[in-house]
């Protein structure tokens, strides 16, 4: 039996399979050949893609967005094939029973399981269509997220695979799909975005891709190295040896002279913008992604890294396209780089970023909050264009890093830039007083950036072990102090790093945090209407004036992170780095400083003249964003700058009196006492509320400072040492509030406050009002 004589070949000679697409009966007929003796019909490397997105920041279904990447096998049950994901991570090394004792002892994965639909010889036909419309990437999964919506299930009948998209090549077939999910109950995000939120339908890439060739090196993985790894276990491996292998993933880049220092690459890497980023956002990004190419340069890797323009007629999804996708969503969200990895090896066959195309327009907000709209398109220093074009090619370039294999080094700020996968925060400069964002970001690739580039692609000379040679390169960076902190150090605001802090700058975070207090209070003195463009409602100041009042939010963090901090660094056995050492007395203390001026009234009163012309009202349809990232007022559109100012006191004493970060002051203090201690800590906190409370902003600080310390105190990560340290000084500062005489306002607060502080009940019932604690408008991703 031979497939349909109406079955359109769309195989071109030399294809990876031989393909028909039946129009009648709707289906995509593979011809497989039996490839072992095994009787499978070949294995592929298959993975899918988003074409279409669901424009979400919340939901992660983005356009271009990769699901995970299988090493499929076509195998023949009877009269059926079954689509069969392989399990590479396990295996065991030996001779042919421990080899099959690998096997046996994980699971397999059928994925889809059809009938053949002919045979001849040792030839199979299949047809793949069916395979195609199943949720291979999870959309269900991302849709039931929703706090308030849910059920989303697959709808079969609105779905199929799509004839015309498919394209066969040498080494890879592309076919496309329709998948429709439905549900009752589809929640609000959903309800904001979808034409009818109980019916969405999405297009799903499907890619099939030859089994890379022979000849590839996995590169052993370094913690040192700021690669990202993937890990194979292997049971055969003699007792001695860790059954734990990590590889780090990288390209695959062959010099074409292996003897040469220097050498053009047979095939280098080449990243695609996307075409659909608009000018001067798309030529910004090639800018920024082609600083690679300096890296690899500086490798000896000629003309190792490449960078164009997208083609018209070239497909971003295809897997031969490494790509840089423009994406669009509601509101602002995070970017990414994303690769299709061999799960045997960790060789990356194609990297791809999603990038989100409001994270520029954030950058014109801040920037135009910072120094007036009218700066705007003036090509001056000062433009606000012109410093969110250099934020968009960091940030091409940071997203293409993670594509090539590299995590994130948020150490990079403290040592001059060296490095565009830390998260950079705009390096804002007072000039004759006035607010300076000439020199916002960066150009150019880092030192950091080109150790890294030869470190995961740098290539010795031959009969020289690459791991050998790659362990000393490490080495020699550790030596020459460059630092590398990544996310496990950077993301928590408690973490331990003095040097691992994401949107700082500088190399003394304490110091830097004090400067940056000085640019805030010049942007808050100049902030009006000059910041907004002509026609503009005037209620958009609440929401350029959110970034302008906490652009001190993540140097607050990077502070903080002195206290109570440890110098960690990432070290093998045998590399002869110091252990790890608390951070020095004098730091900790200067950083306890900087983090309690941001806690006074002059920090944190907002100027009357502001009051009026922050509460212009606001009507007409309704504006996510503007909604997600302002205030809360105090009734419509009247602004309450207690709220401003209870929130910027927040954010301090909550990385301030985090219970990790108080646990470590506490320990380090019992084996040092010299260093920072606890009591000292916290009662400096206390006095600087109790001085400032006689004034408005004043009572507000120390409100929020009196009942944080009484809510971490009750936090079962909180070392019962120090809830009893912070309960202690709450019932001091209660016995000297309730002394307070007199009738005024000052008075009844702290009588008010001390009678709070010393009944557990009431005090148990205000920290539970969750009315009593404004939302922090959201910060990341802030592009800045």
């Amino acid at each position: 039996m031979s497939s349909p004589a109406w079955a359109q070949s769309i195989s071109p000679d030399g294809a990876l399979l031989p393909v028909k697409v039946d129009q009648q009966e709707g289906q995509i007929l593979l011809t497989l050949s039996k490839s072992d003796e095994t009787g499978d019909y070949g294995t592929y490397l298959y993975t899918t893609s988003l074409r279409t997105g669901m424009g979400s920041a919340q939901l992660w279904l983005d356009h271009g967005m990769f699901g995970p990447t299988q090493l499929l096998s076509f195998r023949r049950h009877g009269n059926k094939i079954a689509a069969t994901f392989e399990n590479p991570r396990f295996k065991a090394t030996g001779d042919a029973g421990v080899t099959r004792g690998g096997e046996e002892s994980f699971p397999v994965s059928i994925a889809w399981m059809g009938p053949i639909v002919s045979e001849n010889g040792d030839n199979v036909v299949i047809d793949i269509a069916p395979f195609l419309t199943q949720d291979s990437i999870g959309i269900s999964d991302s849709l039931n997220r929703q706090a308030d919506g849910k059920d989303y299930r697959y709808v079969p009948g609105r779905s199929m695979a799509k004839l015309d998209s498919v394209k066969v090549f040498p080494k890879n077939i592309e076919m496309d799909s329709i998948e429709t999910f439905a549900s009752d109950k589809p929640g609000s995000e959903v309800s904001l975005i979808a034409p009818d939120p109980k019916s969405l339908s999405f297009e799903v890439h499907h890619s099939f891709v030859q089994l890379p060739e022979p000849g590839y090196t996995p590169r052993k993985f370094d913690v040192r190295s700021a690669a990202n790894g993937k890990q194979v276990f292997d049971f055969g491996v003699p007792l001695d040896t860790n059954i734990v292998h990590d590889f780090a993933l990288r390209f695959r880049v062959d010099k074409t002279d292996p003897t040469a220092a220097r050498s053009p690459v047979k095939k280098p890497i080449v990243f695609y913008i996307d075409n659909a980023a608009p000018e001067p956002i798309r030529s910004a990004l090639k800018r920024g992604v082609g600083w690679w190419s300096d890296a690899f340069d500086a490798a000896g890797l000629i003309g190792g890294f490449q960078v164009k323009i997208l083609p018209e007629d070239a497909d971003p999804l295809d897997i031969r396209y490494n790509m840089v996708n423009w994406g669009n969503r509601m509101t602002r969200s995070w970017s990414y780089g994303q690769t299709v990895t061999d799960p045997r090896t960790g060789e990356i066959i194609k990297g791809a970023v999603v990038l989100g195309a409001l994270r520029v327009r954030q950058d014109m907000t801040i920037f135009e909050a910072l120094v007036g709209a009218d700066e705007t398109d003036s090509g001056s220093p000062n433009d606000p264009v012109k410093a969110s074009l250099a934020r968009i090619s960091q940030l091409g370039a940071h997203e293409v890093g993670h594509s090539l294999g590299f995590m994130h080094n948020f150490a990079a700020s403290t040592q001059d830039r060296a490095s565009v996968m830390d998260y950079p925060g705009p390096f804002i400069k007072l000039t004759n007083g006035k607010i300076d964002i000439s020199d916002a970001y960066d150009v150019g690739i880092g030192e950091w950036d080109k150790f890294a580039i030869d470190w995961l692609y740098g290539q010795p000379a031959p009969g020289v072990d690459p791991d050998a040679a790659a362990a000393a390169k490490a080495l020699a960076a550790q030596k020459a102090g460059m630092r590398f902190a990544t996310d496990i150090d950077g993301r928590s605001p408690d973490g331990p790093s003095p040097w691992a802090s994401m949107w700082d700058n500088g190399p003394d975070p304490a110091a830097e945090l004090n400067r940056l207090m000085k640019v805030r209070a010049v942007a808050i003195a100049n902030f009006g209407p000059q910041v907004l463009h002509d026609g503009e409602p005037m209620a958009d100041l609440r929401r350029k004036f959110v970034p302008v009042w906490l652009l001190h939010r993540y140097q607050v963090d990077a502070a903080a992170k002195l206290i109570g901090g440890m110098d960690v660094a990432y070290t093998v056995a045998g590399d002869g780095q110091p252990a790890a050492s608390p951070v020095p007395a004098t730091q900790q203390r200067a950083a306890l400083d900087a983090l309690l001026a941001t806690l006074t009234p002059e920090a944190l009163s907002v100027p009357d003249d502001l009051i009026g012309t922050l509460s212009a009202g606001i009507n007409g349809p309704r504006n996510i964003q503007f909604d997600r990232e302002v205030f809360a007022n105090a009734g419509s559109a009247v602004f309450d700058p207690l709220v401003a100012t209870d929130i910027a006191a927040q954010i301090p004493l909550d990385t301030l009196l985090a219970p990790t970060r108080l646990t470590r002051v506490y320990e380090q203090s019992l084996r040092d006492s010299s260093q920072l201690g606890l009591d000292t800590l916290v009662d400096r906190l206390v006095a600087t509320a109790m001085e400032n409370a006689s004034d408005p902003a004043g009572r507000r600080i120390a409100y929020r400072t009196f009942m944080t310390m009484a809510r971490n105190a009750r936090m079962p990560e909180m070392a019962p040492e120090v809830a009893a340290i912070l309960s202690d000084r709450l019932q001091q500062a209660s016995a000297t509030l309730a002394k307070a005489s007199g009738s005024g306002m000052d008075a009844a607060w702290r009588r008010h406050m001390a009678q709070i502080l010393s009944n557990p009940a009431l005090l148990q019932k205000e920290l539970t009002d969750t009315s009593r604690a404004p939302a922090i408008p959201p910060g990341m991703p802030i592009g800045g």
